[in-house]
């Protein structure tokens, strides 16, 4: 078994009402119960973790003591909770006023399946979605055009590295920068941790990134399911990889024992 870098994640549109408001997408945040996901999901086979891989899988995935003081990450769920809803009814909202919202997400278990959970969380916080499942040639044009407002995402990152992580769907006008998100001087720091040769010290400035993605509600991670290679016994020369599920798959060193 091993955790895999294709993180379940909360994606919203930044610049449509009232997701444009911080305190909203702060108050979405705290709401998330990421155990939960784990448990009801793949039976308690998953990990918690933000941006990166978590650990030991990892290599570059923030501490457990680190994580929880992340927005959303401690682990009084009730407190979290309570908190998220004096947000939103600092906004209107409350008991006798929900927000009605659509929850987009690819046609397949992978993503439906969180994106019930993420609706049953968001009822928590006064916030009632309705599931809007749609077929792959037309859930990714429709991140391409931003025509959403909650959507439930999977990251694939081909490798365990900052760079694709944070290139990829971070920085300013990035094409898998589905929310929109911009900071440029989180990019500079982006640029800074990628020229950085230190792994200790490009650590130390990736999990700065990380806890700066979190406090802005960038792209909520909900959880990292685990998963395993299966192979048969006379499969020999198989080297399985933990921080990818795209490598390792050139097999011109495997041989067949019969």
């Amino acid at each position: 078994m091993f955790t895999g870098n294709v993180p379940r994640n909360l994606i919203v549109n930044r610049d449509v009402p009232p997701f444009d408001n911080p305190d909203v997408r702060r108050a979405m945040s705290l709401t998330l119960d990421h155990k939960a996901f784990i448990d009801i999901l793949t039976e308690g086979q998953g990990d918690i973790g933000a941006v990166m891989q978590p650990p030991p899988d990892g290599l570059w995935g923030m501490p457990p003591e680190l994580l929880r003081t992340l927005p959303g990450y401690a682990p009084d769920v009730e407190k979290n909770r309570a908190e998220a809803r004096t947000l939103m009814e600092k906004l209107g909202y409350g008991p006798d006023k929900h927000l009605a919202v659509t929850v987009s997400t690819r046609n397949l278990a992978p993503y439906r399946d969180p994106a019930v959970i993420l609706i049953d969380q968001l009822k928590q916080i006064y916030i009632d979605g309705e599931l809007n499942p749609l077929d792959t040639t037309q859930w990714y044009p429709m991140l391409a055009r931003k025509d959403y407002k909650i959507a439930m995402n999977i990251t694939e990152t081909a490798v365990d590295d900052p760079d694709p992580a944070f290139y990829e769907n971070y920085v300013c006008g990035a094409m898998r920068n589905y929310t929109g998100y911009c900071n440029p001087a989180l990019d500079k720091m982006i640029d800074e941790q990628s020229a950085m040769s230190d792994v200790a010290k490009r650590k130390q400035i990736v999990w700065t990134i990380e806890k700066k993605l979190a406090e802005d509600d960038a792209r909520p991670i909900l959880f990292y399911p685990r998963a395993a290679n299966c192979h048969y016994p006379k499969v020999k020369g198989l080297v399985t990889q933990v921080n990818s599920i795209y490598n390792g798959q050139r097999f011109e060193d495997l041989w067949l024992d019969n």
